[in-house]
């Protein structure tokens, strides 16, 4: 299994909205950079990432599962870019800031401090597990 953090704007897709999508799930669309789309290519059924809410609040705020692979994003009428959905998992008991991975000098090598602008990355296990302990999620 892999691991990933899927970046939004919480104004324009919350982490309200992904649990709205309930199990049928979401795409993750609209995604137009080479290399997160290199990384949503890279996912498999069951992989595992961190919903972060960008803007103002930059924070993880749960969890979310690859439920379909790289397929053609809807939103994309040339068809050239990828998406692939994901369902919500579980929320992160206590949401883990920037600030706070920042602050961690063994996420100093994470993506999010290091490409803050890439909207979806991928999270080494160990980066996962220290995340989750933070923010009191049992893995």
């Amino acid at each position: 299994m892999a691991y990933w953090l899927f970046k939004t704007e919480p104004g324009t897709f919350s982490w309200d909205d992904q649990l709205r999508a309930g199990s049928k799930g979401e795409e993750w669309s609209g995604v137009r950079n080479a290399l997160a789309q290199k990384n949503m290519r890279a996912m498999k059924k069951g992989d595992l990432g961190f919903f972060y809410h960008s803007v103002q609040e930059k924070r993880i705020v749960g969890v979310v599962r690859v439920l379909n692979e790289a397929h053609p994003d809807s939103t994309d009428p040339t068809g050239r870019w990828h998406c692939v959905d994901v369902e919500a998992v579980a929320p992160f008991p206590d949401p883990v800031t920037l600030a706070e991975i920042k602050g961690e000098p063994r996420l100093a090598d994470m993506a999010l401090v290091k490409y803050s602008r890439l909207s979806v990355q991928p999270v080494t296990a160990d980066e996962w597990n220290l995340v989750c302990r933070m923010g009191g999620y049992k893995t």
